[in-house]
């Protein structure tokens, strides 16, 4: 299509990208390819509530499985970009969505050298997404996996590929792997707060919803970052019956170095057997169906002084709306009596 006989032969530059990419917006995906891998690669999606610490954890796990002599490819799915920076010492990663545009309007494609690097034997790449206000995540992460498709994405022989996911499941495109069959098990990242079990809890919602449907991705287990021993995270994985594949405590020390971008699960570390064991969990604990709580089980998890128990629901009245007595009128409804 030429852009600017369509939008006029003085528009812009500035007008002809803004068309290009309204142009680009209104045209449908391609369907997701699900068919499997031809190496036997686990594919393993992380969910979790934003700050929750899904990239801590993945960029010190996947070093710890790099290290051990696995073929580990990270590939960062939040909008936020930033999955690969702890293990880039802070770098950030030129995304995918933002490299294709750059070089659909260069009329260039993609290469892998353009979207994935490396470091001490993991690979690693971030989908991105779009600008804040101006497009939808979920659709980000389908155009993404498009494009990892396009670059041979089942043709890559890792033994882990590694998914970050933000834990808002209710988005269709942050859901994809478990609607679509696209990884074999999931893995929920919280803590001992409620926010972050239930975004763990709807997971596991989503997880036990596409079973019923078919659907074939199971949860291996829950990580406790920032475990301060008050015990309501190993209350929620007990309650919904899936294992707890580690707990990381909440310590000064992995605290400053995290905010330092220093990689601590390295073999010998202080921190190292930590995430050998993760590592090792990660790698056998099977796909099970979860039994999500309701969300009064939800709460029943936590003291009634921290989520407000106890506090009676008042109905609101007319005249508290509106700061005036309530007028009533007659009706005009017609009541027939009945035989």
């Amino acid at each position: 299509m030429n852009v600017k006989a369509t939008i006029g032969a003085d528009a812009s530059a500035t007008d002809v990208n803004t068309a290009l990419l309204r142009l680009e917006a209104s045209i449908e995906p391609d369907p997701v390819h699900t068919t499997p891998a031809k190496k036997e690669t686990q594919v393993i999606a992380i969910y979790g509530k934003g700050g929750i610490g899904k990239s801590f954890t993945l960029a010190n796990l996947s070093y710890n499985m790099a290290q051990q002599g696995k073929k580990v490819l990270l590939i960062g799915c939040d909008p936020k970009s930033d999955t690969t920076s702890l293990l880039f010492g802070g770098r950030a990663c030129p995304t995918i969505i933002e490299t294709s545009a750059k070089k659909k309007l260069a009329g260039e494609e993609v290469k892998i050298g353009d979207v994935c690097f490396k470091r001490d034997g993991v690979f690693a790449m971030e989908l991105g997404g779009p600008e804040v206000g101006r497009g939808c995540g979920g659709r980000g992460i389908i155009h993404g996996f498009e494009l990892l498709e396009k670059l041979g994405f089942h043709e890559w022989g890792f033994d882990y590929v590694l998914l970050d996911f933000l834990g808002d499941v209710v988005c269709g495109g942050f859901g994809l792997p478990i609607a679509r069959d696209m990884c074999q098990k999931v893995i929920v990242v919280g803590s001992n707060d409620l926010q972050s079990l239930y975004v763990a809890n709807n997971v596991c919602s989503a997880v036990q919803y596409f079973r019923k449907l078919g659907g074939n991705v199971g949860v291996a287990g829950l990580v406790i970052n920032k475990d301060d021993g008050t015990g309501e995270a190993q209350a929620f994985a007990e309650a919904v019956g899936i294992p707890i594949l580690a707990a990381i405590p909440a310590d000064e020390d992995i605290r400053r170095k995290s905010a330092n971008y220093e990689i601590i699960g390295t073999p010998g570390s202080p921190w190292g057997s930590l995430f050998d064991g993760l590592a090792e969990a990660v790698a056998t604990a099977p796909p099970v169906k979860p039994t999500p709580l309701s969300q009064d089980e939800l709460l029943g998890l936590f003291k009634g002084e921290a989520v407000g128990r106890g506090v009676v629901l008042e109905p609101a009245t007319f005249e508290d709306m509106c700061g005036a007595s309530a007028v009533v009128k007659p009706s005009l409804e017609v009541v027939y009596d009945t035989v």
